[in-house]
């Protein structure tokens, strides 16, 4: 269980203020739902894993939850259904859902494999956004925050549909920006570096074979061209979506802003 007492949360104050997460059980999803529920918000949180879902609900029972696949347009649906009931309108929607795809060059990457990766990674939150529009139009203002990658601003190979659906939020987070600036609705990506969770290592270990050498050899390879020379905390991607929250926020929106310990290059 995430021990709140001693996470770095930005001290922002977003009483009354409604919330939906995807991907909100588990891993940074679940570390962004406990900040903006210690900055006054009240949570949404979904998850496609039965196990977390319970885990939430068991640990958070104030939390408002379900279990949703967001690559499925009819189950996001109910899942809309379910936190507007909870929680009244969704002010603010953070799509957070991803996963990292295969680890493979192009020639050995199963179409199947491209399909679940762009649907999980970009359509999903086409899904959602489409849902939460109407409920901040109504209410006259609003924010999406949509997590990318450093995948999407930099070449990485034998990462092609990763980084392909990553690009892709980046022109998705511009594009809705600019439609919906009109609306006081703010829509920015967040595009994290190599965060400190066991999806970094397992990725790092997958690319480790492709290459023939170790896990941690992989690891250390990743963070050479990192200016500081490390990964980043969950909290410190809580933080920037809590800022952009906001008020102090309030005149950003198209952005991509890499929380990313200063990558220059993907190996």
């Amino acid at each position: 269980m995430i021990q709140t007492k001693s996470a770095r949360f930005l001290p922002v104050d977003l009483t009354g203020q409604t919330v939906l997460i995807t991907a909100g059980a588990a891993g940074i999803g679940r570390v962004i739902a406990e900040g903006f529920a210690m900055a006054g918000a009240k949570v949404h949180v979904c998850d496609v894993n039965p196990t977390v879902v319970e885990t939430i609900r068991r640990e958070r029972p104030d939390f408002s939850v379900t279990q949703t696949d967001v690559a499925d347009p009819e189950q996001v649906d109910d899942m809309f259904k379910t936190a507007v009931a909870n929680l009244g309108e969704i002010d603010i929607l953070v799509n957070n859902a991803g996963i990292a795809g295969p680890t493979a060059g192009i020639e050995d990457v199963e179409p199947d494999a491209l399909r679940q990766t762009l649907s999980v990674d970009l359509e999903s939150m086409f899904h959602c956004a489409r849902r939460a529009v109407p409920h901040m139009k109504r209410t006259g203002a609003g924010v999406i925050i949509n997590l990318g990658s450093i995948a999407g601003r930099l070449s990485f190979a034998m990462r092609s549909p990763y980084s392909t659906a990553k690009w892709g939020v980046v022109g998705f987070t511009k594009s809705l920006a600019l439609e919906l600036g009109v609306d006081n609705i703010r829509v920015n990506a967040v595009l994290p570096g190599h965060v400190n969770t066991t999806r970094f290592r397992s990725v790092a270990a997958d690319r480790a074979k492709t290459l023939g050498v170790t896990p941690k050899e992989m690891e250390a390879r990743f963070l050479e061209p990192v200016a500081m020379g490390t990964t980043v905390e969950p909290e410190d991607i809580a933080n920037m979506a809590l800022f952009l929250s906001s008020p102090f926020g309030a005149r950003i929106t198209g952005q991509a802003l890499s929380v990313c310990a200063g990558v220059e290059m993907m190996r």
